[in-house]
């Protein structure tokens, strides 16, 4: 990861320009993760679109700042992707998240410090259909000039004329680019999402959540089956292996719930990307402590969990939950 310039180490910021750097912090880096799909990635295009700013901060009109500071932001964001070197992923699945190596979850306690203000309510919030994985990982089968096309337009709201000056192309081409994105939204999402709208999360949820917890730390290997699709998926990313189906993954449940060869586990319930989650603690063979291991997002689809997505244990400051869980 890159070092971030710290927009307070420059000399003299004004204090009108530190109070918009605040005030636009959070809803900036929930753009920069749509388009990146990369939690740190996205925390170093919101570094340099404030540092960008304040370099041409002559150049504010007011009462136009929020969208001076997207425009930066998406063009901060492209220079990113050009620097990756290499094609947008080509998401064969809808939700092949190892197909996409640098994703990273965004902790649910983070997103609700957006406060929208009464003027932009709508555009602010973040709709749990335009934060979940699976969404995340048809965005990044675009390319990048349509990807922010896509983002400006269906989520922010900005008209052709505007997105063809922030992007600096014409408005014919950016009316072609969001077509183009449309449709391979709409063929890369599940038909239940094509209108970009996904229930919140319900009752039944919640419930499959709390009896993956009792599977996990039971060693409930029957619970655990009862509770998992025929065709679920499980991924890792960065890492590239993909288990498909209950038979792939039933050697990991057996030796996690049967063998018990890794230890006793624990796990807190938590979310991201308004998806149900939990972080799991492990306290291996002659340890006395439950140590973080992993946080796992669940996709759900009734009373089924269809996908499995897990990321390592460097996450936990992000959620707020300690290294050491306390067990009495």
């Amino acid at each position: 990861m890159s070092e971030r310039p710290a927009v307070s180490a420059n000399p003299d910021p004004t204090p009108d320009f530190e109070a918009m750097v605040a005030r636009h912090r959070r809803e900036l880096h929930v753009h920069c993760y749509r388009m990146l799909a990369s939690f740190d990635e996205a925390e170093d295009a919101v570094q340099e679109t404030f540092l960008r700013a304040w370099r041409s901060e002559d150049r504010l009109t007011v009462g136009a700042a929020r969208a001076w500071l997207y425009r930066i932001a998406t063009n901060v964001c492209l220079d990113q992707l050009r620097r990756r070197s290499r094609q947008a992923t080509q998401v064969e699945d809808p939700h092949s998240m190892a197909e996409i190596p640098q994703l990273q979850p965004y902790p649910d306690r983070l997103l609700d410090e957006l406060a929208a203000p009464p003027e932009q309510p709508d555009e602010v919030a973040v709709r749990r259909e335009t934060i979940e994985l699976a969404f995340l990982a048809a965005v990044q089968a675009l390319p990048a000039k349509q990807r922010a096309t896509f983002l400006v337009r269906d989520l922010l709201g900005w008209s052709a004329a505007e997105t063809a000056d922030a992007l600096g192309t014409s408005v014919a081409a950016a009316n072609s680019a969001l077509q183009r994105a449309r449709a391979t939204m709409q063929a890369k999402l599940p038909a239940r999402r094509a209108d970009w709208a996904t229930p919140p999360a319900g009752e039944e949820e919640r419930e499959l959540l709390a009896r993956f917890i009792e599977a996990s730390e039971r060693g409930d290997y029957e619970l655990a089956v009862s509770i998992s699709a025929e065709n679920i998926r499980v991924t890792m990313p960065p890492y590239p292996m993909v288990y498909d189906g209950l038979a792939a993954i039933d050697p990991l449940l057996r030796r996690m719930m049967v063998e018990k060869s890794d230890g006793d586990w624990r796990l807190v319930p938590t979310s991201a990307n308004r998806m149900p989650a939990a972080a799991n603690y492990l306290r291996r063979p002659g340890d006395t402590q439950f140590r973080a291991f992993k946080v796992d997002l669940l996709r759900t689809e009734g009373d089924k969990i269809v996908e499995i997505t897990t990321f390592g244990p460097e996450l936990f400051a992000r959620f707020g939950l300690p290294e050491i869980l306390a067990v009495t």
